[in-house]
């Protein structure tokens, strides 16, 4: 589960070093998201060559939490990080790769192009 104020690590080479949520569009109610939920973010400290820079306002797709998420079949996923994949307006990852294991849910929630570009999808 993601709030207000999280730290993330970007799981994408989209050049980000720490990303902080700063809203959840959408759920005006909720205060707390978990996989494959769109959140605004700003850039915490960016490469100097990457696609992303500091400060900069982004939408990233939450793709590992560390509190754990219940399955349909009953079981339960957790990850040993809060990370998040940067996006455009359409979905698609800014990034060519994408670091670490993916949960399926994340494809799921119709974000097929950052599973197939997974390493490993769990």
């Amino acid at each position: 589960m993601v709030q207000l104020r999280t730290v993330l690590v970007p799981a994408d080479n989209s050049g980000a070093r720490r990303l902080r949520v700063i809203g959840i569009p959408h759920f005006s109610k909720r205060n707390v998201v978990g996989l494959g939920i769109i959140v605004k973010c700003t850039v915490d400290g960016a490469q100097p060559l990457g696609v992303v820079k500091d400060s900069q306002v982004v939408d990233v797709v939450v793709v590992r939490t560390r509190k754990e998420t219940r399955r349909k079949d009953g079981s339960y996923i957790r990850f040993d990080n809060n990370a998040g994949v940067v996006v455009d307006k359409t979905g698609n990852p800014v990034g060519t790769r994408v670091f670490g294991p993916i949960p399926h849910e994340v494809r799921e929630a119709g974000f097929g192009r950052i599973a197939s570009l997974a390493q490993e999808i769990v």
